[in-house]
Order: C-alpha cells, then structure tokens, then sequence
C-alpha cells in the first residue's frame, strides 16, 4: 500500500485524485493539505504543512502556485517523492522546482492524461513537417472557475511545437494591443472559458486552402486523478532524484 499525502485535497481535483486513491487499492491518503482545512475524508487535513506529522510514500500536489514553494520545502525536509500536477509554475517558481529536484524525483507535468502526452507528439510531427508554412494556433477551454490563462497545458503543447521548428516562434496571446498583419513565426494562444467545461486544447496547423485540427477533450477530472496516480506509481520505482515527466511515464508504460 503506498501512503499518500494529497495537497490540494479538497478543491475538485483533489477529491477526484483521493477518490480514484481509495477505489484503487493501491492507495492509502494518510494526510492532506488545503488553505481550508475542513476534514471532508477520513484523513486529517492541514493549513500549514508543518503540521503534519504522517509519514508517507509520496505526496501528489494540484493545489495553487501560492503554495508550490511550501510543497517544495516540506517534500525536501521529508526526503519525499512529489507527482507536481499545479499549473501556472514558471520564472523563478520553475527554477525552485529544478533545485529541488537534485534532492528528490519529482514528477512534474500541467496535465496528467497520458491522451495530451501523445497529443504532443502528434504536434511535434506536425510542426516538423508543416511548421515552416503553415500557421500554428492552440485553442484552450475550461471552466468559468479556473483561475490561470493560458492553461498549462496550452503551453506545453505550444512547447511541443516550437521544439520542432526551424526558428523561435514567438507567443501571442492578445491581438489587441497591435494592428499588423499576423507574423508568420508567431504561435496564437487562445482562451475560452465557461460553464464546467473539464478541459479542451485543439492545435491548429493553418495553411494554403486547408486546415489540420489536433484536439482532445477532457470528459471527466478522473483522467487527470489517473495519471496522477500512475505518476505517483512511477515514482516508486524511479526514485532517481530529478525531474520525470509524462514522455518518462509513457516510455514506462510501453516497455
């Protein structure tokens, strides 16, 4: 039985990730973190992760950025492995995660569905081959409660992209401040939100008369809570300190 600590444990990701924990078998939660610390499972929740004193496996975060670096030092100072799930980490937050990984494995992706891990790779074909012709545009969805724009996986996927190119694209995310024609090494990033759409990226490769679509659609937060455990798996066995992401699970998954 692996003992899990759940970070984030009552936001809506958090009760799927913890539901998902206790129908597998697998999965013990021993612990949970939120900002608000009312016990909604059987397991005692905190504010502050100094006051945990359960020992565990792993600890899976999908809280918010505020708390990345909190998550950080508690894993670090308990030698425990950390599934990083919380979307929005870049600049200096990025580099505390890179730090810390040289003392714990952390597994760290914007989306834990093995689905937009292969949608990546669909994309990187597609930009090696149309990239330098066609115009690329991501679309992402969500629901009217999700705080970040663009999404976190929006940009991995715009990342998937440019690392296929023959020049560095450049990201745009509002045409409105600027009248000029589009420029051709531009990637568009676009959000919608609204209603309690879970979560839907499309790639657009935009050329001469026609158009490629790459999408997926997200139907249910119990994809993501199953990467994450999967992840949280993985890192049983990969206790190398560094950072894994999805290609690693995946990799992993097909040996």
């Amino acid at each position: 039985m692996i003992k899990m600590i759940m970070s984030g444990c009552n936001g809506r990701m958090g009760q799927a990730v913890v539901r998902q924990a206790q129908e597998s078998g697998k999965f013990k939660v021993v612990a949970g973190y939120d900002v608000n610390p009312e016990a909604r499972n059987d397991f005692p929740v905190y504010s502050d992760f100094q006051q945990i004193i359960q020992t565990a496996d792993v600890l899976v975060d999908f809280s918010h950025i505020s708390a990345t670096r909190a998550v950080l030092d508690f894993c670090q100072a308990n030698h425990l492995p950390l599934v990083l799930a919380t979307t929005g980490i870049a600049g200096d937050l990025e580099q505390d995660v890179l730090k810390a990984s040289s003392a714990i494995p952390i597994f760290k992706s914007f989306n834990m569905s093995l689905g937009i891990s292969l949608l990546q790779a669909l994309v990187r074909q597609a930009a090696k081959v149309l990239g330098d012709t066609y115009n690329i545009e991501i679309i992402e969805k969500h629901h009217n409660q999700k705080l970040d724009a663009p999404s976190g996986t929006a940009i991995m996927i715009a990342q998937a992209a440019a690392s296929a190119l023959t020049f560095e694209p450049d990201y745009v995310y509002d045409r409105t401040k600027e009248h000029k024609k589009r420029d051709p090494k531009e990637i568009g990033i676009h959000a919608v939100r609204g209603g309690t759409i879970v979560g839907e990226h499309e790639a657009l490769f935009i050329g001469p008369n026609e158009i490629i679509s790459i999408s997926h659609s997200a139907q249910s937060r119990e994809l993501f809570a199953n990467g994450a455990l999967k992840a949280a798996e993985f890192l049983m066995v990969n206790q190398s300190p560094k950072v894994y992401n999805m290609d690693d699970l995946v990799a992993s998954l097909s040996q």
